[in-house]
């Protein structure tokens, strides 16, 4: 069966949302903090040589660039059809090239031709360097796209705080670009110190942070939800981590092979404004914000909050179902799901919250909604007596229903 024919079967029989399988993602260069509820003898599943599984994708079109050992498909999400007794799969990616405005909508087929955002947990045992996401403009001198994300520490997914619970955003007012360069320069010296010239700021689950392109960062160690736009795009700025030593390939991660060795280059990708604006923490944080007043979703039986709203380019919701509790629920937007906490049913589909997940299993805690089923409206039964049904909802550019703080 053709990979249309395929999509078009599983969109017709999960009622407008399609069932995902999970995409896991290895890092060489992160250490696993074993809250993304993989079994423990799965985390170095692709070999020690690739890493430890930290990171799983969801609704991704975007594959992983982990370098010359990356498996094909890496980081790409798969839609799971079964018939008859037979299972098969076919990509996201070619779903969406196949049904175009059917599954994602007219609005951003018309735009961009493709699901333009990913979301991934993101689980690291200990800090990860200060690095940064290039914007449009450098970004596309080496054939890519910006990244601008969003972090949501979701308490469920952080029972332990990991090795450093803080993340360093931007840079302290009044650094110059002198010192930045100087580090930089520094780098194959052992620790070039950049995160002496930083500000770190303490991590509380059920909150999060907007990350602009052009921002340096060097995220802690809770169990991070990032919706981001689909890219892959980032060079690390900072040599030494804990005890871990930063390879200088990084450094020169998506620099144009004829600026590579210019650390001139390297300060241009900066948003400098942005990372010595005194008010970065006013800005840049996000407690969850309730859709519409608490009360009033409550006697309906839920709670639906922002919880990434800063940005156009993407942004998010945490839908709570109170137990015993059916809502109906409408959205002005195609999304991907993933159920955090709880089971019940979504649609036509029975959803469940695993506890433990072997790799390569399938399970039914992740989905996409198509934008005519989200308009539509979504009906979720939350049958429990007692736990509630949770989950994060990851919405792409320009979500209709969304006013983005300034």
């Amino acid at each position: 069966m053709s990979a249309k024919a395929l999509a078009q079967q599983a969109l017709d029989q999960g009622k407008g949302i399609v069932r995902l399988a999970p995409t896991w993602v290895p890092r060489v260069f992160c250490i696993p903090g074993r809250r993304i509820k993989l079994h423990p003898d799965d985390y170095y599943a692709l070999g020690g040589n690739r890493g430890g599984i930290d990171e799983r994708w969801f609704s991704s079109t975007t594959p992983a660039d982990n370098g010359p050992l990356t498996s094909p498909n890496e980081g790409l999400s798969f839609i799971v059809i079964e018939d008859g007794g037979k299972t098969e799969r076919v990509l996201l990616r070619d779903a969406v090239s196949e049904l175009k405005g059917a599954l994602i909508g007219d609005r951003l087929w018309n735009e961009y031709q493709r699901w333009p955002i990913y979301s991934k947990f993101f689980d690291n045992k200990g800090a990860l360097p200060h690095h940064i996401h290039h914007d449009d403009k450098h970004a596309a001198l080496v054939g890519q796209f910006g990244k601008p994300e969003a972090y949501y520490f979701a308490p469920q997914l952080n029972n332990h705080g990991g090795d450093y619970p803080y993340t360093f955003f931007g840079l302290q007012p009044g650094v110059t670009k002198e010192q930045v360069k100087k580090s930089l320069m520094d780098f194959t010296k052992g620790d070039n110190k950049l995160t002496n010239l930083s500000v770190a700021y303490r991590l509380e689950p059920g909150t999060g942070w907007d990350v602009p392109p052009g921002i340096l960062h060097a995220p802690g160690s809770l169990c991070t939800y990032e919706p981001q736009k689909a890219s892959d795009v980032f060079a690390m700025y900072q040599s030494l981590t804990g005890d871990q030593i930063v390879s200088e390939d990084l450094l020169w991660k998506d620099t144009p092979p004829d600026r590579k060795g210019d650390f001139d280059y390297l300060i241009e990708v900066i948003n400098w404004e942005l990372n010595v604006d005194p008010d970065f923490g006013k800005k840049h944080f996000m407690r969850p914000k309730p859709v519409r007043p608490i009360k009033e979703m409550e006697a309906e039986g839920c709670r639906d909050m922002w919880i990434c709203y800063k940005s156009h380019a993407y942004s998010a919701k945490e839908l709570t179902v109170l137990p015993g509790r059916t809502v109906t629920v409408k959205d002005a937007a195609a999304y991907g799901c993933i159920v955090l906490q709880g089971h019940g049913k979504m649609g036509v589909w029975d959803i469940e919250t695993p506890a433990l997940i072997r790799y390569g299993q399938l399970t039914y805690d992740e989905f996409f909604v198509s934008e005519s089923a989200a308009r539509e409206g979504v009906k979720v039964t939350n049958p429990s007596k007692s736990d509630p049904l949770v989950m994060l909802k990851h919405f792409g550019p320009e979500n209709p229903d969304l006013v983005v703080e300034p």
